[in-house]
């Protein structure tokens, strides 16, 4: 089992550690593999870059859309169920492998894979961003080398048999699903679900920006998209101020009025968002932006400024409480 043996396939050597079961599965375009797997350099030390087990989750790539690494589709077509091999890989087919590592990192830190990223091929990608964000990928980046790949194939599905993750749905996917995330947001809402709402606005809103990405900012298209993502995002603003998350509110209303400086929404939730975190001048500023943006509002920011205003009288008297005790001499001295 242990003998090492060549693989169709140039610059490929592959090492049977553990034996599968069964036949090799039928991989079709949009199957998904799950597997663990170790990324290995090829030195004396064998050097672990990356090792899914300490990630604490399993891989999973559907066929066909595996950032550029097309090799790995290669090595798991070879392997049964519940088999574990070896591959070693010439430079050949490793030379993008840095890229793909940072996109299998940002997904295990919860993070969207293409954050960030312009619409190029993955090599314009690497020339338009000279780091990755990680020392070890930035060395691979820079001098390409062989690398040594210890897999253990669990199991392979259907495309029909799951549900299909943000980041590999195709664009009629990825809009299809916006309305249904959506949706999903609002009837948790409802049911006072803050957290798992918020996450699926925030599926949603990553649906959108990852269409974004492929359109020229203010043209047609993305103005589009944008008019999307701008609800969705609010709605996200509102989970978070009903979960106590008022710098997660700051940041993103901040980063939406700077693209749109007449929502009155989001000047709102950011006022709240202040008042909560004692920020009491910047959230006047926001509350009086919202009556002039929106008179309808007049009401609600006039109550809003009440509770502000009885808010910070309380807090200033309790504080000058504080002080004189602090600075109060004992009694007998």
């Amino acid at each position: 089992m242990e003998e090492t043996y060549l693989l169709n396939v140039e610059g490929v050597k592959k090492k049977i550690l553990h034996g599968g079961q069964g036949e090799l599965p039928k991989l079709q375009d949009g199957s998904k593999i799950t597997f663990h797997f170790q990324t290995l350099k090829d030195d004396f030390e064998r050097t672990v870059i990356d090792d899914s087990r300490e990630a604490g989750m399993p891989m999973e790539i559907i066929v066909g859309k595996m950032f550029k690494l097309e090799i790995w589709e290669t090595l798991l077509s070879s392997m049964r169920i519940g088999e574990v091999a070896e591959f070693w890989c010439d430079a050949i087919h490793t030379g993008m492998y840095a890229l793909v590592s940072r996109g299998m990192r940002r997904i295990a830190e919860g993070r969207d894979p293409l954050e960030g990223q312009k619409h190029r091929c993955g090599m314009g990608n690497m020339f338009d961003y000279h780091s990755t964000g990680y020392d070890d990928l930035d060395e691979l980046q820079r001098t390409p080398q062989p690398l040594i790949f210890i897999m253990e194939l669990f199991r392979v599905e259907d495309p029909s048999a799951y549900k299909r993750d943000t980041w590999a749905m195709s664009k009629e996917e990825k809009l299809a699903a916006v309305p249904v995330l959506h949706s999903e947001g609002n009837r948790l809402v409802l049911r006072r679900e803050f957290a798992q709402a918020a996450a699926k606005y925030q599926e949603a809103v990553i649906c959108l920006r990852n269409l974004q990405a492929k359109e020229k900012p203010w043209e047609d298209g993305w103005l589009k998209l944008e008019s999307l993502v701008t609800p969705l995002v609010l709605n996200y603003c509102q989970c978070q101020l009903e979960l106590g998350e008022y710098y997660e509110v700051l940041e993103h209303t901040t980063e939406l009025l700077q693209k749109h400086n007449d929502n009155a929404k989001a000047y709102f939730k950011r006022a709240k968002a202040h008042a909560a975190v004692w920020n009491e001048r910047e959230a006047r500023e926001d509350f009086q932006r919202v009556a002039h943006l929106d008179p309808s509002m007049a009401a609600a920011v006039k109550k809003e400024l009440k509770q502000l205003g009885e808010r910070m009288r309380k807090k200033h008297v309790e504080d000058r409480k504080r002080y004189q005790g602090l600075f109060q001499s004992p009694q007998g001295l």
